[in-house]
């Protein structure tokens, strides 16, 4: 037993490395329908209500699907994390759509889904531009919340400073945060990863491989950036953290990101700390139910 031990820790904790680099851990990423998105209209459609309807929006010469349930008022909009398309929220859009009458938006982040790949490093910035382009070629300019998993965290803490006045307040899913990722625990998940990333570049073309490489190009870097960034105090914020962290076979780790949640809970006004019991990283699918009630209370709170 002592000796397996040590092994399914490393296992468990280089999986959670690729949920925290850009994969979720387990997730398939689609890889069709990459051809077909030519065919849809980039101009708004109609349809039933509670009807979702795609929309390929093109940012700086690459095309991105959203996938909008149209509503009134406000605006939900969900983002995956690391690794998955907008088929992650599948079952809690009708849901979410049912309990707030928001119009709620669900989109494939670049070289996921049915959006175009884009070449090179991932870039936060570039993920940022895809989703307020989107966005305002959709006619969303205000009153948003915004919903945020795992790696979309990054993609949250950048829109929320860049754009405050967008954001009615935001929900924030077992998210990474800026005070995780000091230069310790930036080290650490790199050599935890490396075995994964150098495995993912002999396929390089599978579309999680990629996702994974592109990632792990910039991760030093763009984390050591992110690290000094503060969340806007103007924009509610509820962080949704899991029992067992992405971090499940590393106790010193999972420590480190329940800390790095409350620290930004505590750094600013307007903010709260939720702990998902009986969770694994994947806390919108373990608990809907909380997910939907913390979301319906962030959209209620704005009106």
């Amino acid at each position: 037993m002592s000796r397996t031990m040590p092994n399914r820790r490393s296992a468990n904790r280089a999986l959670s490395v690729l949920a925290l680099l850009g994969v979720t851990a387990g997730a398939v990423t689609a890889c069709s329908g990459q051809g077909s998105a030519s065919q849809h209209s980039a101009s708004p459609e109609t349809g039933q209500a509670g009807e979702a309807k795609l929309h390929m929006i093109d940012n700086g010469g690459h095309r991105l699907a959203f996938h909008v349930t149209q509503g009134h008022g406000s605006t939900v909009v969900l983002d995956s994390g690391g690794g998955e398309d907008s088929s992650y929220w599948k079952d809690l859009v009708p849901r979410l759509h049912a309990a707030t009458g928001a119009t709620v938006i669900t989109y494939d982040r670049a070289g996921l889904g049915k959006s175009d790949v884009v070449p090179g490093p991932w870039k936060v910035e570039s993920a940022v531009s895809d989703l307020k382009s989107g966005l305002r070629q959709l006619g969303v300019t205000k009153n948003v919340t915004l919903v945020s998993h795992s790696q979309a965290g990054a993609i949250a803490t950048y829109f929320a400073r860049g754009n405050p006045t967008m954001l009615s307040g935001a929900v924030l899913v077992d998210a990474n945060l800026p005070p995780f990722f000091t230069d310790e625990e930036i080290a650490r998940l790199v050599a935890l990863s490396r075995p994964q990333v150098d495995a993912a570049k002999k396929d390089p073309d599978r579309p999680r491989n990629r996702q994974l490489i592109s990632t792990a190009q910039s991760f030093v870097s763009t984390n050591k950036a992110y690290h000094k960034l503060t969340w806007p105090d103007a924009v509610p914020a509820t962080v949704v953290v899991s029992e067992k962290t992405p971090f499940d076979g590393s106790p010193e780790d999972a420590q480190r990101w329940r800390d790095a949640a409350a620290s930004f809970v505590q750094d600013g006004p307007h903010r709260k700390l939720v702990t998902a019991k009986g969770t694994s990283h994947d806390v919108p699918k373990d608990r809907p139910d909380l997910i939907l009630k913390e979301i319906e209370n962030m959209v209620a709170t704005q009106h």
